[in-house]
């Protein structure tokens, strides 16, 4: 487990007139600030990566599909430096990812409807992003 980022297991209520899914509220440990969010579709086999937000802290969501997630923590003041952590979110692991800035991140779909819902901090800024998608590091 990488230091900082938290699993935050989440309801779904379950009805005949169709579910609701918990997201986060401004009481969550984990919950920053809000800046934005959005909603990001993958396909199966497809991989996105790798990043690196400098300012942004994430809360990640998966309520359609499956997606699998590696995370790489570079930042040289942290406990868990070098370690890699890697997690399939869906509906039958349906929790929130909350993931602090500095830490390198891809992801790839696993079924044929994949949705990721990003709960930011702060609204997206190009200028607070690294990318790297031919960084020297495997996906799992």
């Amino acid at each position: 487990m990488i230091q900082d980022i938290l699993i935050t297991k989440l309801n779904i209520i379950k009805s005949d007139d169709g579910s609701v899914f918990h997201g986060i509220k401004s009481t969550d440990i984990g919950f920053e600030k809000f800046g934005e969010t959005y909603f990001s579709f993958i396909n199966r086999g497809a991989f996105k990566g790798w990043k690196k937000h400098t300012k942004m802290t994430m809360n990640l969501i998966v309520p359609i599909g499956e997606i699998r997630f590696n995370f790489i923590d570079l930042r040289e003041d942290s406990q868990t430096f070098n370690e890699r952590m890697e997690i399939n979110l869906s509906v039958n692991n349906y929790v929130r990812l909350t993931v602090p800035s500095s830490i390198w991140f891809g992801f790839k779909g696993l079924a044929d409807q994949n949705m990721l819902v990003n709960i930011a901090s702060i609204p997206h800024d190009p200028k607070e992003v690294s990318e790297e998608n031919k960084m020297e590091l495997e996906f799992n």
